[in-house]
């Protein structure tokens, strides 16, 4: 039996609970030129599936010159993985990756035992105003995984499968699913899915993973009779079949979720690892700062700077 991460011995049986397990109301955070609302890790679920982390970016708006500007930092024991809606993100790390991300491609990045990367806006897109807007995610790493290498996969909006029909447009960014599977390689089994629906459209979840949460991000859709607007995220029983339905204005949803990991995890600043150790660790090496031959290198085409280690 694998650990979840939401397992209560008070939880109701029987007639007593329904299709939804949790509700998740993002928290706000302001960024100074823009906000994020983050529904994981939530008071009453650290993950679904392995996400760890969820963060929606924007909407937002730049005017000329401005952009984010996020100095090289380090990351243990997950994945990152960015998805964009609107604009464009250049990123750069350790392993001399030198990559732009733009709408419906999908970076996955792997730390492992590692990685140390930037993401900011800069070049032309610094000469005209633009918009920004979309999901940056964090994977755990299962157990086997924490300490290996770390690594980068990009892959392009027209190499990621797309099923479409019946009012429903999905690309499938990770993982499997509806008899798909995205071509990024993952550590552990998982769904990750951009769905756009229609007004009315009604649209399964996938029923062949353990875990498993819908983020609505514009719109509203129903589910076992209840209304949910965008901004709220939705955990589900594993083994329920469970369908949603669009409301009159469509939506955009994030489908996520899979395998349920061996243990929880522990997780500070940027680092998620099964064990305390592996974070005071790493904890160190970003302190000694040992670019030359310590355990973390900064990316060879942007080492000018990076954020140091909170002293918290």
């Amino acid at each position: 039996m694998s650990w979840n991460p939401a397992l209560d011995p008070d939880c109701p049986t029987g007639d007593a609970v329904d299709a939804i397990e949790t509700v998740i109301v993002p928290r706000a955070r302001d960024l100074g030129d823009f906000e994020v609302r983050r529904a994981l890790p939530a008071p009453r679920r650290q993950m679904v599936g392995p996400f760890i982390f969820f963060d929606q970016m924007g909407p937002a708006e730049f005017i000329t010159g401005r952009g984010v500007d996020i100095r090289p930092h380090p990351h243990i024991g997950l994945a990152t993985v960015t998805y964009l809606y609107e604009g464009r993100f250049h990123h750069r790390d350790s392993l001399g990756t030198d990559q732009w991300i733009e709408p419906g491609a999908v970076n996955l990045m792997t730390a492992g035992h590692g990685i140390t990367h930037s993401e900011r806006i800069d070049g032309e897109m610094l000469a005209a105003p633009y918009r920004l807007s979309g999901i940056q995610t964090w994977l755990a790493l299962p157990a086997g995984a924490e300490d290996g290498a770390p690594d980068f996969v990009h892959a392009g909006r027209d190499a990621l499968p797309m099923l479409e029909g019946e009012g429903k447009r999905l690309r499938l960014i990770l993982g499997t699913a509806y008899g798909e599977r995205a071509p990024v390689p993952v550590a552990s089994g998982m769904f990750y899915i951009d769905a756009v629906l229609e007004p009315g459209a009604k649209l399964p979840l996938p029923d062949d993973h353990e875990d498993r949460g819908a983020y609505v991000v514009q719109g509203a859709v129903k589910i076992a009779g209840e209304r949910f607007e965008a901004g709220r995220m939705m955990v589900f029983r594993p083994g329920d079949r469970v369908s949603m339905t669009a409301g009159p204005d469509g939506a955009r949803v994030m489908l996520l979720g899979g395998d349920t990991l061996e243990g929880p995890r522990y997780i500070w600043w940027n680092f998620v690892a099964s064990t305390k150790e592996r974070i005071e660790a790493a904890k160190e090496a970003w302190r000694e700062g040992d670019w030359q031959h310590g355990r973390f290198r900064l990316p060879p085409t942007d080492d000018a700077e990076f954020i140091p280690l909170p002293e918290r």
